[in-house]
């Protein structure tokens, strides 16, 4: 059977229409297709976005059981409560990761990790820092967290911020410092030229050597062989930390000098904190200051348990006149030349207006 050339044409012609609509058709499935491939990838990648764990290491020189300790145990509780569980805070007590300068160091590199850092430590990076260590410098704990809540503290904490320093919280109360000697100390001529145990920074070594003593930088854990090995005479700490190195069982002459009442930070590199989302950020600052409160009372209650511990164990407890003491240190506020000029007057001027 013969099929006309019109015929012929015509048939083409349906054919060449039949399969450009099924590639327009093939088209649109694959793009409808692609289409929403790509937003349940974009939804799945928000979802584990959203509920992804952040592991973060905190670090402390402090020993198990003691004040800190039991702070950052409570920060790790709150934080995973409040985050839902994806802040998981992994402690690591007894420097453990480092020194205290040591882990700052690496925090200030951008290292994942959060350390507790006395403001004696971040004056090397921000030296009116320092000034929140100085010798009897407050009356009371409550003026000095007061100080961290002023536009004053704000620009420290700016100034830091350009030095790679993240402060995460500032409500940690460390406790009043004392001197616990192995020979009987109550006024500075009994402390000339003993070895005194302090930490490696310049703040405290300055403070020892006005009132007389042999500064003696050593690492906390390494205190009770120090002082067994006569490597030291005696150190400095608020009572809980000193019964946490067991450091009475060695000395047994505890001067309650009170040169220091000292509060600390936990520090975070800028680098690292700013690669965490926003909300988890507050999270840990909220949980950090509320744990500090909560340390703060226990703190209080250890230092008294502490205090009638040492008696019992046979450690001699000495109420001394600390005016002797704070003339000779009125020198270390001078000691330090890179110090804003007038900061010790702008610092009394803030206290004077605290509401």
């Amino acid at each position: 059977m013969k099929i006309s050339k019109k015929w012929m044409f015509a048939l083409l012609s349906i054919m060449l229409l039949v399969m450009v609509a099924a590639c327009s058709q093939g088209t649109s499935e694959e793009s409808i297709s692609t289409s929403e491939g790509s937003t349940e990838e974009s939804t799945e990648s928000e979802g584990t976005t959203d509920g992804e764990t952040y592991e973060i290491n905190i670090a402390y020189g402090n020993q198990p059981g003691e004040p800190v300790d039991k702070l950052a145990n409570k920060w790790k509780e709150l934080a995973a409560e409040k985050s839902d569980g994806r802040i998981e805070l992994k402690l690591y007590p007894s420097s453990q990761l480092g020194s205290e300068k040591d882990v700052v160091e690496q925090a200030q590199m951008g290292n994942n990790v959060i350390v507790m850092a006395g403001y004696d430590f971040l004056m090397d990076y921000v030296p009116d820092a320092g000034i929140l260590t100085a010798p009897y410098l407050v009356d009371d704990f409550d003026e000095l967290l007061y100080l961290t809540e002023t536009d004053w503290f704000e620009g420290l904490k700016n100034d830091l911020n350009d030095q790679g320093i993240d402060i995460v919280t500032t409500r940690t109360v460390y406790g009043e410092r004392h001197l616990l000697t192995n020979e009987k100390v109550t006024t500075p001529e009994e402390l000339n030229g003993l070895k005194i145990r302090v930490p490696n920074n310049q703040m405290s070594i300055q403070t020892f050597e006005a009132m007389g003593a042999a500064a003696t930088p050593t690492p906390l854990g390494d205190l009770y062989t120090s002082l067994q090995q006569g490597l030291v005479d005696g150190a400095e700490n608020p009572l809980p930390v000193l019964q946490g190195v067991k450091a009475h069982e060695v000395s047994q002459h505890l001067a309650l000098t009170g040169h220091q009442k000292f509060i600390t930070s936990w520090i975070g590199g800028t680098s690292f904190i700013e690669t965490l989302p926003e909300d988890i950020v507050q999270i840990l600052r909220e949980t950090g200051d509320e744990a500090g409160d909560y340390a703060r009372a226990i703190l209080d209650e250890e230092t008294e348990t502490v205090m009638a511990e040492f008696q019992e164990q046979g450690v001699e407890v000495y109420e001394v006149d600390v005016e002797p003491f704070k003339e000779l240190v009125q020198s270390v506020y001078e000691a330090f030349p890179s110090w804003t000029p007038g900061l010790y007057e702008e610092i009394q001027e803030l206290l004077k207006n605290r509401p």
